[in-house]
């Protein structure tokens, strides 16, 4: 009787506690439903700055879901497309007395910085003040703070300013390591991006593209800082060949900075700039909170609509997400929005460096059935080359940043024999039987046959015949002049412009303007497409476990990511490909 009292209270025990996790479970839930569905309405009051950090990977576009039930779920970050849209708002808005940018390092492409630092002049326009502060000052984050009526840094910091340099990655030592032999079949003197396969550094041809590139880019930059700054182009060169920037009070004598304070220093000065007592606190507001101020959307009492239709990343076939560009998804976004009567016009934002030819060629029919439907705006980001130009090609109009990367006009397929890796490293090997002479095809642990390689060669030019043809008549060019801007080479957007591989500069919010042109209309609304997840979805998301496995490996590895994401395309593609595959860091 004793042991089955014993017994009973323990049993008693679990359920209570049992009880009591499921529900604090239920309250966590609760609590993150409220939090996921509340939309807290940010008030700010006179005299407050709108305080920017870019320190973290801007996307074009903001993210929707919020942290739920305190798990690493997706967390909500603010766009690209959001931060221009506060700047437009903030310029009209009577409570912000201006911009105070808080900058470090800025890990985001430079024509995602030129779209911020455009959108900054413009709002120096309302006669609001501009400051920028930073301890250590990168090269992107000086160009954009150099936008600033004010620039301080830190009398202990500095500005990194000495040109650009751009640093790619090549996987020939390792392959050769691992008795790995990629097979490559390409189209194009210039299609490097299968280079860092089989060299161990740049060729002739690529070095000569790469190093035209970055000199386009570094003399945007240098004409921007020139302007704003008030110091000659050859003086800022002179700075950068010569280091001269050594110290925080070299910055000051060149006069790349205009005061050298602590941050407690600035505040003060901030603080007779907005004329209040030295005891109050400045008020901010955060670009993320700023955002959720009333008055974010433009909305119109008409029902027309700008479908903006967001395509970031490697592009493949499926479904893809917020990350990449699945031919499924992004094509059904198009269609919903040619569907649409009430969508008079249709912005296709880019950034991608290619992906599947196939799925590149899905995607372009689609944008080419738009097009005859209405106005079809192509808007470039960071990069929109090879397969992000096939599916941007026929589109009614193709606007750029003078940085962004385009062109790459090219195709090539990989086949690897990883035939030595098993044998010779592993001890494995294969054997096999088959009814036909290439039942094998495509074989990945045994070289390709002469015939299978001359089959794949043909297909390749093939898809790159096909490919010229399609931006021969979108961009309503002769087939052999596309032929000679394409054979895989890379472009800035400034010589994009002059070869005609794209219309105008400018970035979002040109495109937008453009779109509201061409389909002759001025009170719209704009809506984002694809549909992002729901709270809910997130929810059972990240119940059931099926969120995003990289999340946590991104965020343990930084800026590193992009070398394990490089690696995982290589190990993805399949098909033939038109996409830029090299890294190419600038610093």
């Amino acid at each position: 009787m004793k042991e089955f009292f014993k017994f009973m209270f323990a049993s008693m025990l679990g359920t209570l506690i049992l009880c009591v996790i499921a529900s604090l479970i239920t309250l966590g839930i609760i609590a993150g439903i409220v939090a996921a569905t509340s939309q807290t309405e940010v008030v700010i009051s006179k005299n407050t700055v709108l305080l920017a950090r870019f320190d973290k990977t801007i996307a074009d576009r903001s993210t929707k879901t919020k942290f739920v039930m305190g798990y690493a779920g997706p967390e909500k970050l603010t766009g690209l497309n959001d931060i221009l849209e506060n700047l437009q708002k903030a310029k009209k808005d009577d409570n912000i007395a201006g911009i105070y940018l808080d900058l470090s390092d800025i890990p985001s492409g430079i024509s995602t910085v030129d779209e911020i630092r455009d959108g900054l002049l413009d709002f120096k326009k309302s006669g609001k003040f501009i400051w920028a502060y930073s301890e250590v000052y990168t090269q992107k984050s000086y160009y954009l703070a150099s936008a600033a009526d004010k620039i301080f840094l830190n009398p202990q910091g500095g500005i990194d300013f000495k040109g650009l340099n751009a640093e790619m990655v090549f996987l020939k030592g390792l392959l050769e390591k691992l008795d790995v032999k990629m097979q490559i079949i390409r189209h194009g003197k210039f299609k490097s991006a299968t280079e860092p396969l089989f060299l161990d550094k740049m060729s002739p041809e690529n070095r000569k593209q790469i190093t035209e590139l970055i000199n386009d880019i570094w003399d945007k930059m240098i004409n921007g800082i020139a302007e704003t700054r008030k110091i000659g182009k050859e003086e800022l060169n002179r700075i950068a060949d010569s280091l001269k920037i050594q110290t925080a009070e070299d910055a000051l004598k060149y006069k790349l900075v205009d005061q050298l304070v602590y941050k407690d220093e600035l505040i003060s000065v901030m603080k007779k700039k907005l004329t209040i007592d030295e005891k109050k606190k400045v008020q901010y507001v955060t670009m993320d909170n700023y955002t959720d101020v009333v008055g974010k959307k433009k909305s119109g009492t008409t029902k027309a609509k700008i479908a903006v239709i967001y395509a970031s990343g490697s592009i493949a076939g499926g479904e893809g997400d917020d990350q990449s560009i699945g031919s499924e998804r992004i094509s059904k976004a198009i269609r919903k929005a040619r569907e649409d009567e009430k969508v008079k016009a249709i912005v296709f934002r880019i950034n991608s460096g290619g992906g599947s030819a196939l799925a590149s060629d899905v995607i372009w029919r689609e944008i080419d059935l738009a097009r005859q439907a209405k106005p079809v705006i192509a808007s470039f980001g960071d990069v929109a080359a090879s397969g992000g130009y096939y599916i941007a090609c026929a589109a009614t109009k193709i606007v750029a940043d003078p940085t962004s990367i385009t062109g790459s006009i090219g195709v090539f397929g990989v086949v690897p024999n990883m035939e030595g890796l098993f044998s010779k490293k592993l001890g494995i090997t294969f054997d096999r039987a088959m009814t036909n002479k290439n039942s094998d095809y495509i074989p990945v642990m045994k070289p390709l046959s002469s015939y299978q390689t001359l089959l794949i060669q043909r297909e390749v030019d093939h898809i790159y015949d096909v490919f010229t043809g399609k931006v021969a008549a979108g961009r309503k060019l002769d087939k052999s002049k596309v032929d000679s801007i394409g054979q895989g080479r890379v472009w800035s957007g400034n010589d994009a412009k002059t070869i005609g591989l794209i219309d105008e500069f400018g970035g979002l919010t040109r495109a937008i303007e453009l779109a509201s042109e061409l389909a002759k209309i001025k009170d719209y609304r704009l809506i984002s497409l694809p549909e992002q997840k729901e709270w809910f979805e997130e929810l059972i998301d990240q119940i059931t476990g099926n969120t995003d496995p990289a999340a946590k490996l991104k965020q343990a590895l930084g800026q590193n990511y992009q070398y394990y994401q490089y690696l995982k395309e290589i190990q993805e593609m399949k098909g033939v490909q038109a996409r830029i595959l090299f890294e190419m860091d600038l610093r």
